[in-house]
């Protein structure tokens, strides 16, 4: 069975890699599908495991390579995905769980219409303010910046399949993972299962 594409996104200050990084230290054969971006890394961030940290001039190579499966520009930075590691997952049975942007995350979905689009946000406006406010490195005017793309994205909500609230990292981790589950278990993913039982259930058939 191919694996399944699950793109989660939300705000700035949300939550997602912490929720994403419970969920594959939970559940097997899920891996976390790494972007790159031209942003500066952040304290504690590992180039090629939180992100693949490129200039702007890299990225821009990527795009014209057609070597990503979406890009966008946020916040004075690119963001983009590479598309290969991706296909070889799912032709493996893995899944793979992503944190893109509401633009990038759109653009797949055209693209790929099998993926599963997931919107994951604190539980108010507010809660990201104070969230974004505990790190420390942004400005004011970062702030006002960032908290309106927030209401943008909150518009754009409606586009996702499933809407998860991260209000307990662990609740928020076991809410995604049952949607995991239940995606996985859809009619058109495993009725070949049927049609092989249909197949062999006949009188002739030794093992039926």
């Amino acid at each position: 069975m191919s694996g399944k594409l699950f793109v989660i996104s939300g705000p700035s200050g949300a939550g997602k890699n912490t929720v994403l990084n419970r969920v594959i230290t939970l559940r097997d054969r899920v891996r976390y599908s790494v972007s790159a971006t031209s942003r500066p890394i952040r304290p504690g961030e590992i180039d090629g495991k939180n992100y693949y940290f490129v200039s702007r001039e890299d990225f821009e190579k990527l795009i014209a390579q057609d070597a990503l499966l979406e890009h966008a520009e946020y916040v004075g930075n690119y963001y983009g995905t590479p598309i290969e590691p991706i296909r070889r997952s799912l032709a493996e049975g893995v899944d793979i769980v992503m944190d893109v942007e509401v633009v990038g995350a759109l653009k797949i979905k055209k693209r790929m219409p099998e993926a599963v689009l997931v919107f994951l946000t604190a539980p108010s406006l507010q809660e990201i303010r104070r969230r974004l406010e505990s790190r420390g490195d942004v400005s004011e005017e970062k702030m006002t910046e960032r908290l309106a793309r927030a209401r943008w994205e909150y518009e754009q909500a409606y586009q996702y399949e499933y809407l998860v609230i991260n209000d307990d990292v662990d609740r928020a981790a076991a809410e995604l993972m049952a949607i995991m589950s239940a995606e996985k278990s859809k009619m058109m993913d495993r009725f070949h299962l049927l049609k092989e039982e249909l197949s062999c259930f006949t009188p002739q058939c030794p093992n039926c």
